[in-house]
């Protein structure tokens, strides 16, 4: 069922098509810590052993079901409303919605009922449905990208959409604040009207604080993915997917006298306030892992230092171009984060050993633990070339769920889908995109945990899917 009304060399994101080499596949695919490695068979989900009565148990929520219409394939007992969708559904000031969906995250709608998604726009100038212009929330004239924000009520039905941040380029994820915004990131050091690559904060609820838009120059400008921030020292960790060299993993101390930080407080900070540094991870004897591929087997750990940036704004020199190899570690496509368990998980998406990386890999999802100073690397997909359907590959955003482990949207070869991992370190598919082969984007529940929205990047789909969400473990 949908609710649609038809009336009605850049280092912005290397691009996962390019690095691809075809060799005979070799490894599993993923495993949590604690668990055997799962592999995937054909379709949604597949048996594992340790049912009851010695019958094997079926992972995740069983078979994914054709979809009649050709767009998004569930489990039994899931379906989805269409919530928006790029060059149909239409703006409450009257333009058609814009292309390329992204990051998304939801909040809980005013009176309760219902949810806002704060909607990132992936668009570099190319796409045929760019972000309105809007008077008071531009900040680039030349630029296209920015948010959209879609309402909808309890049931997941379309309420109306509309411009919250306009004049950006590029947004891909970015992550929610503890004070209820969003953080959307410009994913490019391109310099149009304005320099780009900056993170805007974007309010979910209130557009008279989404006037004027001002980038947040203190947490740097280079080509940033992902943001989580640590709830009760303020502290801020944000990826950078770049290539040549690969891109890093950077941490923000906001000056103490900006402390507690809340809505607005990060745009009002000056362009040099606080410090902003990047990872060097360590062995335990203090030997730097230049190189985060390196590591193969969930449970490997490694101590978090943190190196100054010399000049975040990159005037004359992108920020991980400042650091040599034997400063700082580097990952190839590093993605999504999202704050949980009292740290933050984050993604690389994939690392080839032509594109600078020191092992293959196609995906590996790590928990940096702040409190212990470690990351931890939990899950990992092997290089498996030979399986584009089956065996998933190339995550990139990320959510954690609340019925336990994680939700990842793939961006790989081959046939896409949402992947699940529960805690017990069982991978399934949820969800398989019918429509085309494009990326799933956005993954996040409703604060009521009744509705996991997604997004198809293109054509651009924003879904609400509803069904038996149940723990998994």
């Amino acid at each position: 069922m949908t609710t649609l009304d038809p009336a009605s060399e850049q280092p912005q994101g290397v691009s996962r098509r390019s690095f691809l080499s075809r060799s005979a596949a070799t490894g599993l695919g993923i495993a949590l810590v604690g668990s055997v490695d799962v592999v995937f068979g054909a379709g949604a989900a597949h048996a594992a052993p340790g049912g009851k009565g010695g019958r094997p148990h079926v992972l995740g929520y069983g078979p994914l079901i054709q979809d009649p219409a050709g767009l998004l394939s569930l489990p039994a007992g899931f379906s989805y409303k269409l919530i928006a969708q790029a060059g149909v559904t239409r703006l409450e000031s009257g333009e058609l919605t814009p292309s390329d969906p992204d990051g998304t995250a939801s909040f809980p709608r005013r009176g309760g009922n219902g949810s806002v998604l704060v909607n990132n726009h992936e668009i570099d100038g190319a796409e045929p449905f760019p972000v309105p212009h809007l008077s008071g929330l531009v900040y680039d004239e030349q630029a296209n990208g920015g948010t959209t924000n879609i309402e909808v009520d309890g049931d997941g039905n379309r309420i109306r959409e509309y411009v919250s941040l306009a004049g950006t380029h590029n947004n891909c994820a970015g992550g929610q604040t503890p004070w209820g915004t969003w953080l959307t990131c410009e994913e490019t050091e391109e310099i149009l009207g304005k320099p780009h690559g900056y993170v805007f904060e974007v309010d979910p609820h209130n557009q008279d604080a989404n006037q004027n838009p001002r980038p947040i120059k203190a947490l740097g400008r280079y080509a940033h993915e992902a943001v989580a921030v640590d709830p009760d020292e303020g502290l801020v960790y944000l990826t950078e997917d770049a290539g040549n060299p690969n891109g890093l993993l950077y941490r923000y101390t906001p000056p103490r006298a900006a402390l507690p930080l809340g809505k607005g407080s990060l745009k009002e900070l000056a362009d040099d306030a606080g410090t902003l540094e990047a990872l060097a991870a360590t062995t335990e004897d203090g030997t730097l892992v230049p190189d985060l591929s390196v590591a193969t087997e969930p449970g490997t750990t490694y101590r978090t230092t943190w190196v100054n940036v010399p000049d975040r704004d990159a005037k004359t020199t992108p920020t991980r171009k400042q650091f040599s190899d034997t400063q700082i570690t580097r990952s190839r496509k590093l993605e999504g984060m999202w704050w949980a368990d009292g740290g933050t998980y984050f993604v690389a998406s994939f690392a080839r050993t032509d594109d600078g990386s020191a092992v293959a890999h196609d995906g590996q999802v790590w928990f940096l633990d702040p409190s212990r100073g470690t990351i931890e690397l939990k899950l990992r997909f092997a290089y498996t070339p030979g399986d584009q359907d089956s065996d998933p590959d190339g995550p990139d955003n990320i959510t954690v769920s609340p019925f336990g482990g994680v939700i990842l949207a793939e961006d790989g070869e081959g046939a896409s889908h949402l992947a699940g991992a529960n805690d017990r370190g069982e991978a399934f598919f949820f969800a398989r995109n019918d429509l085309n082969d494009s990326e799933f984007t956005g993954p996040n529940f409703s604060r009521n945990k009744k509705i996991l929205f997604a997004n198809i990047q293109s054509p651009g789909h924003v879904f609400a899917i509803q069904g038996p969400f149940v723990h998994q473990h």
